[in-house]
């Protein structure tokens, strides 16, 4: 049984590889692409399987036309990655109001629009999964990295409360959070003019690291198989699905840092609230 793809972001990355391997296999794919030509070799190669829709994610009426133009091509898909974004390496201050607007319409409302506009489809057609591709940086933030955690983290919010809400509908969420990877990601940065303050920041020193000799571990071809595999699995979804050794050190260590603080404050939350006299005195 052949599965139908809606892919964002399909022209490079995570995307062109979930598509190159799900076309192999004999599925279909439709992906969203700045460019109309983005997938032009798999067209040739697996006629009458793919299709690409020109779309710039940061216009939601041109993602809700794209997304209904998807589903009506295909009558219906069974798996939608929702991948498409990019990085902004600047301390926050760093970044122009221009940068931080395109970053968050692309990253956080552009992926916002996407579920939105899928949504009333999957829900009539009776289900459907949805990958929403995050990242470590959806769990942990590192300097010069703060808007794009910000999207991030913005996404992870959103599809932890809309996945609760669409349950009953069969439609089930997982946010796929690859550590670094041997992608164009890095090539791909937006990048903000250094502000001379922040020499010797930590800021800076990441900014320099990033310049020199940093062994990137990950995989990009082991982690959309492990994304492929758990798109067919029958049984239900994980809320999350990290990739990557540093992705799961890292992830882990931010998680329990984050539980012991927590438990620290225990004493200050509790006394946080009225006590039961001051309760019943309040009914």
């Amino acid at each position: 049984m052949t599965t139908n793809w809606l892919i964002t972001g399909v022209s490079s990355g995570l995307g062109r590889l979930i598509a190159e391997k799900v076309l192999a296999r004999g599925d279909t794919v439709v992906g969203t692409s700045r460019r109309a030509d983005a997938l032009s070799d798999l067209d040739a190669a697996h006629p009458g399987r793919v299709r690409v829709l020109p779309v710039d994610l940061a216009d939601q009426a041109a993602v809700r036309r794209a997304v209904d133009d998807a589903f009506a091509s295909v009558g219906r898909i069974d798996v939608v990655v929702s991948n498409a974004g990019y990085g902004l390496l600047g301390a926050g201050e760093e970044a122009t109001d221009r940068q931080v607007r395109d970053i968050v319409d692309t990253n956080l409302i552009g992926s916002i629009a996407v579920i939105r506009a899928v949504l009333p489809h999957l829900r009539h057609q009776g289900g459907g999964r949805i990958l929403q591709v995050s990242s470590e940086g959806g769990q942990i933030a590192y300097p010069a990295f703060g808007l794009y955690h910000a999207t991030k983290w913005g996404i992870e919010g959103f599809v932890e409360a809309v996945a609760q809400e669409v349950a009953p509908f069969g439609i089930a969420f997982t946010l796929v959070e690859p550590g670094a990877a041997r992608t164009e990601f890095g090539a791909n940065l937006a990048r903000a003019q250094p502000l001379a303050d922040y020499a010797g920041t930590p800021a800076d020193r990441l900014r320099e690291a990033i310049k020199g000799e940093w062994v990137i571990k990950g995989d990009p071809d082991r982690m959309t198989d492990a994304m492929i595999r758990l798109a067919d699995t029958t049984g239900p979804l994980p809320k999350r699905l990290v990739l990557g050794a540093d992705a799961y050190a890292n992830v882990r260590r931010a998680l329990t840092a984050r539980l012991a603080e927590l438990d620290e404050q225990r004493s200050i939350a509790l006394e946080a609230d009225f006590t039961d006299t001051e309760l019943a005195a309040l009914s």
